[in-house]
């Protein structure tokens, strides 16, 4: 698989595995050698990047991840994140209870996810999200000095408006940027996608496939009730019946173009800049290999204009989050 770029010198397979999955966001979570199987396999298949966060459990994911990459660490980057405040002790099935991006809380943070996965340093840690009540100079700060430590190399934000990002980077540099990125959410190219290459900052998409949605494998009123998915806005009632029957139009220009929907949507994607590095999440590897095809697709400019024709982001109806 090519290579692409980030910010700081951070160089990354073209495509990610986004890991929030494999502990059990969208149904019962992998057991470690179905974990094992689906991140080795990733790798054999020239995947590099691998992403999970700290509340994804909470805690199992990194476990997991750790796990799965050990016996092959030092060939692939690890990103994490901190950010939240579970309730109590610190153990799998506590409830997130608010932001925490104290820096004492950070240290903490990142340090209890070097012990669980397994290694001396975390590629990228990323502010998982922007903590209204510490200063971004401080969570920067905070960051600079585990980097000087030698326990991070990299520092990202998610979900973070331009005027954070750019008081970050002054502080220390932002390697990259993780914000959710699709035909049914650009949001990013107002104001953070310009922001993100006039500092040189990596932009990485997360559920580059709107959550399934975008595949047409994933229909409104379908999901079981442990899968997350269900209580989100675009997801349910009519707002969910006019988005499938935009995906249909979708899956209709792939069916004339000979791939699927979620290749021609990850496609897109990709082809928005050589700064962008996408991270679809998946349980399967027969869906890995599906999106590893999508990210090699070549797109013309009358393909982009078509695919945009058939899924115009004004149309598509409802809140991302509940």
């Amino acid at each position: 698989m090519d290579t692409r770029k980030l910010g700081e010198g951070l160089e990354v397979s073209a495509l990610g595995l986004g890991c929030m999955s494999v502990s059990g966001a969208y149904g019962p979570k992998l057991s470690q050698e179905d974990c094992n199987a689906l991140l080795r396999g990733a790798y054999e298949r020239g995947i590099t990047f691998f992403d999970t966060a700290e509340i994804y459990g909470p805690f199992i994911g990194e476990e997991m991840v750790g796990a799965a990459l050990a016996p092959i660490r030092k060939h692939v980057t690890i990103a994490t994140k901190f950010g939240f405040r579970t309730g109590g002790k610190a153990e799998p099935g506590k409830p997130i209870q608010g932001f925490d991006s104290r820096p004492e809380h950070i240290s903490e943070v990142c340090h209890a996810s070097l012990a669980r996965l397994g290694t001396d340093c975390i590629d990228l840690l990323y502010q998982h999200r922007v903590d209204p009540e510490v200063p971004i100079e401080d969570v920067a700060g905070t960051v600079r000095d585990l980097i000087a430590e030698g326990k991070v190399r990299h520092f990202g934000m998610s979900e973070a408006p331009a005027d954070l990002i750019r008081r970050a980077h002054a502080v220390q540099p932002v390697a990259a940027v993780q914000s959710e990125y699709s035909l049914w959410t650009r949001d990013v190219e107002d104001t953070v996608l310009p922001t993100l290459r006039e500092l040189g900052i990596g932009l990485v998409p997360y559920s580059p496939l709107g959550r399934g949605f975008l595949t047409g494998n994933v229909k409104p009123g379908e999901l079981a009730g442990d899968d997350w998915r269900s209580n989100m806005p675009r997801f349910k009632g009519e707002a969910g019946a006019h988005n499938l029957r935009l995906v249909e139009a979708l899956q209709a220009l792939a069916v004339r173009k000979g791939v699927t929907a979620a290749q021609l949507a990850l496609a897109w994607v990709m082809h928005q800049g050589d700064d962008i590095v996408p991270i679809p999440s998946t349980r399967r590897i027969e869906r890995l290999e599906e999106n590893i095809a999508g990210a090699a697709i070549t797109l013309s400019p009358s393909d982009l204009a078509e695919i945009e024709q058939v899924m115009p982001a004004r149309e598509v109806q409802g809140g991302r989050y509940a």
